[in-house]
């Protein structure tokens, strides 16, 4: 069954304050998927699961430990994921990561070695147990690999009807992807762990290449926060810089970068930023159409569809809260 969800209109229903975790493979707009989160109000980031991706797992867990601290939350426990995908036993970064996100990950920018340390809790457990303790007050938010979830949902499938929602960074449905002709990077990098997601019960929203990349920064918006001269206003100017550079040497876009990860938050926490259609989801993952995202349609007559994938965005009124969100929260560190 097909829906078509109703268009930017403002919701009404918010729980009081979502608990949310952010499954990250930190590279720049990680890192600024990490500030919306700390920024949103009425909202408790009661952790970060790290992923391998956009670098190694060692140097993406680092990294968001170490904007956590930047950002004056070193309160909030980062917890080690699984470091390659679901299918091989090893991973290497691929060099258009390295020239999109820097060699570290956050474009280049030099930070303090962070004071806290991981956790020794697995995040595949972490999500077990966050899933029991908060039910479906638990908002999970992938930008990255879905390998640790799906880790997770083969060690308790119970949680799949446990969790609130699930709103991820990738895929593509009604454009090209950016890996190949079909396949969009996150999904890329695991496609069975993807599949095993998007046909679990699970509540999942998707917000793919079709709406991320309508939402572009410059540094129009950057040279606000540098302006600030605040540690994090300029380090966050220099690593988003970074990362607009890369997309114009690339020629993935002149305009401007992505908000990929952030906009995913911007949507778990409201949902009206978008429009959705519903459908069964599922990846191909043999060698012909790899990583593709598309509607299953053996199940296109079956009721009560379990993903929302995001078509459209209010980009405009996105793109304002994201400023006035960060900008609030760097002038204060």
């Amino acid at each position: 069954m097909l829906v078509i969800n109703g268009a930017f209109e403002r919701s009404s229903i918010f729980m009081a304050t979502k608990k949310i975790i952010l499954d990250l493979d930190t590279g720049v707009d990680d890192a600024l998927a990490i500030a919306y989160a700390l920024a949103a109000p009425d909202v408790d980031l009661i952790g970060i699961v790290a992923s391998y991706g956009n670098n190694v797992l060692d140097v993406c867990a680092e990294n968001s430990l170490k904007l956590l601290e930047l950002l004056g939350r070193p309160d909030i426990p980062v917890y080690k994921g699984l470091p390659h995908s679901s299918t091989t036993d090893h991973f290497d970064v691929m060099q258009v990561s390295l020239d999109i996100h820097g060699n570290n990950g956050i474009g280049d920018i030099d930070l303090p070695t962070p004071q806290r340390e991981l956790e020794t809790m697995s995040g595949v457990d972490f999500y077990i147990e966050a899933a029991h303790q908060y039910g479906e007050d638990l908002i999970i938010i992938p930008t990255g690999p879905m390998t640790n979830l799906a880790a997770a949902l083969a060690k308790d499938p119970e949680i799949a009807h446990l969790i609130g929602n699930v709103t991820f960074m990738g895929g593509a449905l009604t454009v090209e992807g950016n890996v190949t002709d079909v396949a969009e990077a996150n999904i890329n990098q695991d496609a069975e762990a993807a599949n095993a997601v998007l046909t679990s019960d699970l509540p999942l929203t998707m917000v793919g290449l079709d709406v991320t990349l309508r939402t572009l920064l410059t540094k129009q918006e950057t040279a606000k926060w540098r302006a600030l001269g605040t540690k994090a206003g300029i380090a966050y100017a220099d690593l988003t810089d970074f990362y607009i550079d890369a997309y114009y040497n690339l020629d993935i876009d002149k305009n401007g970068c992505a908000l990929h990860d952030p906009l995913a938050v911007g949507v778990s926490l409201d949902p009206s930023f978008v429009q959705t259609i519903s459908l069964f989801m599922k990846v191909i993952y043999d060698e012909h159409n790899y990583a593709r995202t598309i509607g299953d349609k053996n199940r296109l007559n079956d009721p009560n569809p379990n993903t929302k994938v995001a078509v459209t965005v209010d980009k405009d009124r996105y793109l304002a809260t994201f400023m006035d969100y960060l900008t609030k929260l760097f002038a204060q560190h």
